[in-house]
């Protein structure tokens, strides 16, 4: 579908993301502007629609580019032997730190895009947010073990109260850090809080 960006030179196509990312992770999808984006990047606003059809087009393309970069490194990356729940989920979250560090801009931009509220854009989001959640939970609850819980406990109900906290914990940090860079965020603190919720969960739900 992009044969034609694909097509040119890396350093331009790389001026062209950076340019992108910038103006859509600052400004969100609807005030970004597609002039400073070409200002930045340094090509003709017709070369950019040569490339991408519109708007639309290029932020779906950026959303698609980071998504696979950072889902295939996360997958090469977390412990899929880990049968623990409660580890396994304070593994990722240090992994997702990890790639924050490597990759500061595409979460920038990603995490722009999730509370992205466009109508133009929003539906197409949920679409490719929805497929990647429900293969994220299935990869990561396939090996949990049982035996860990204490005797009565419902494993698939601890499972989605445990998933159910850690997404409210989430969305409060979401808030809380709004106006805040990938790289001014406090880590350690994050780390803190949910640490908190993972020893209540481990009391309420594990064995002795």
């Amino acid at each position: 579908m992009f044969e034609k960006f694909f097509s040119i030179d890396s350093e331009k196509q790389e001026r062209i993301i950076g340019a992108a990312v910038k103006e859509f992770a600052l400004k969100g999808y609807e005030k970004a502007s597609t002039n400073v984006i070409v200002k930045e990047a340094g090509i003709a606003k017709g070369l950019l629609f040569h490339y991408f059809n519109n708007k639309k087009d290029l932020y779906l393309f950026l959303y698609d580019r980071f998504s696979d970069i950072l889902i295939a490194e996360f997958y090469g990356k977390i412990d899929w032997e880990e049968t623990d729940l409660l580890r396994k989920l304070r593994q990722v979250t240090l992994l997702k730190f990890e790639l924050m560090k490597k990759h500061p801009a595409l979460f920038d931009f990603l995490r722009v895009a999730y509370e992205e509220k466009a109508a133009d854009i929003r539906p197409s989001l949920e679409e490719r947010n929805q497929g990647m959640t429900a293969e994220a939970y299935g990869c990561l609850f396939e090996h949990i073990d049982p035996s860990l819980f204490k005797e009565g406990i419902d494993m698939m109900a601890a499972v989605n109260m445990t998933v159910w906290t850690m997404e409210g914990l989430g969305q409060t940090l979401q808030v809380k850090m709004k106006d805040v860079s990938v790289e001014e965020i406090d880590q350690a603190a994050v780390l803190k809080e949910m640490d908190v919720y993972l020893e209540l969960l481990r009391f309420a739900m594990y064995k002795a």
